[in-house]
């Protein structure tokens, strides 16, 4: 079917969103042994005294190592995807003031000195408070600052712009992360769909979008517009452009 429907043995039908977070669940108990087998093994031959690898066997090992390392990482995510979207995973709810915390989180991000492309935090400085789970949107507010940083090409600087929006009776903490000469643009442009799905980023991006919605807030990237011509003030970007710029808005207080 192509709804993407799930029929049962019995004729009965099962909603995809319903079997979704049994099968990651599954999926990430069935990765997991194994690779922690393997993550074994490859640690003993490490620390093996009585027949030391040579130079040559102890650099495959290591290089085997760091790789299923990543795997496991990957699979911890997985399980957090899987954990958030079947509710099993309850957000903290503690008083914090979003702009310091982007502001942390902005100074533990390091570029290579020779690509020459630097983070720089302006706006607002405080005055974002809302109840949330301050860990995971540190994790978050890193996961979007590293996979835009990491697209951009030197020398350039961007800007990690704060402000406050009020729509009638509710205000959000709106955070503009963009090249500094397109911040007022992006922020003035149609929202699109933010591509999660990116090479070099794991799942850290896919669990990022869901701490800020858990939170009820939103991420997205410029709407973008593929000829030129067409563009206009509201769709300013090419596809490439867009790309490598986040929005988040987050409501503020309780």
């Amino acid at each position: 079917m192509g709804s993407g429907v799930r029929v049962t043995l019995d004729g009965s039908i099962m909603a995809p969103e319903e079997s979704c977070p049994d099968l990651i669940s599954l999926a990430v108990h069935e990765f997991r042994s194994p690779a922690s087998v393997i993550s074994g093994y490859l640690h003993m031959l490490q620390r093996d005294t009585e027949t030391p690898l040579s130079d040559r066997q102890r650099k495959m090992v290591d290089e085997a190592e760091k790789s299923c390392s990543k795997l496991v990482g990957l699979i911890a995510a997985l399980s957090e995807v899987g954990k958030i979207d079947d509710g099993r995973i309850t957000m903290a709810s503690r008083r914090t003031d979003l702009f310091p915390l982007m502001a942390e989180v902005a100074k533990t991000m390091h570029e290579p000195d020779d690509r020459e492309v630097l983070l720089e935090v302006r706006g607002e400085t405080a005055g974002a408070v809302m109840a949330g789970d301050e860990d995971r949107l540190r994790a978050a507010f890193g996961a979007v600052f590293h996979a835009i940083l990491r697209e951009k090409i030197g020398p350039c600087t961007v800007v990690a712009d704060r402000r406050i929006v009020a729509k009638g009776q509710q205000s959000s903490a709106v955070i503009v992360v963009a090249e500094e000469a397109g911040v007022q643009a992006a922020y003035d442009a149609r929202p699109g769909t933010f591509d999660e799905k990116r090479g070099g980023v794991g799942l850290s991006l896919a669990i990022a979008r869901r701490v800020i919605e858990a939170h009820g807030g939103r991420i997205w990237s410029p709407a973008f517009v593929k000829e030129a011509a067409a563009r206009t003030e509201s769709e300013a970007f090419d596809e490439r452009s867009a790309r490598s710029i986040a929005l988040i808005a987050i409501p503020l207080g309780s």
